[in-house]
């Protein structure tokens, strides 16, 4: 039971493929259906390996690795169809690609990264959930108006700069502690 997590995780990777085939085939109704669960999946792996000790190396890889796989490529596609305005998909997919080149930078350079999601990294992630169930429903079933999911996109566009800078923040500020010489 203690694999459970990573098998959510994997799941979630899953369900990237099925999600996108349902928006092109014009069934955003199963699509939305899809990334609810996998929606849902991202809460669920989080809180059972806290809840029973289930957390692992590979779990605390996976589990960044398939938000990431989920998010960027569902945003790209329902950008690519006109469900999610470019600049918000242009902002999210260029602070993941900063974070993970950076993380990256940080492992080869100065070892092992120690941290953990922010809080505002985390109220990024929810309305970045939001904003493509919202567009999908609209998608399916014509509500809510644009203009909501554009009010919600500008809000998730100053939580994706404000993350994105945060973690470009404590990157630097660890390394230049780990490379200062000592005192």
């Amino acid at each position: 039971m203690r694999h459970l997590p990573n098998l959510i995780c994997l799941l979630r990777i899953a369900l990237t493929w099925p999600i996108i085939a349902m928006l092109a085939a014009d069934r955003a109704d199963l699509a939305l259906a899809l990334f609810t669960v996998a929606a849902i999946s991202d809460g669920l792996d989080g809180w059972l390996a806290k809840r029973f000790g289930w957390s692992s190396p590979l779990g605390r890889f996976l589990d960044p690795l398939a938000d990431k796989i989920l998010l960027v490529f569902v945003f790209v596609y329902a950008t690519w169809i006109g469900l999610v305005p470019i600049w918000l998909t242009a902002a999210a997919v260029a602070r993941d690609v900063m974070i993970g080149l950076g993380a990256s930078i940080f492992r080869v350079w100065f070892g092992p990264l120690e941290g953990r999601p922010t809080v505002v990294s985390k109220i990024n992630t929810l309305l970045q959930i939001i904003v493509l169930v919202l567009a999908m429903l609209r998608a399916a079933s014509g509500v809510p108006p644009w203009e909501v999911i554009l009010a919600l996109s500008v809000a998730t566009l100053a939580t994706t700069l404000i993350s994105g800078w945060d973690y470009v923040g404590r990157f630097v500020r660890r390394a230049w502690r780990l490379a200062a010489p000592p005192a």
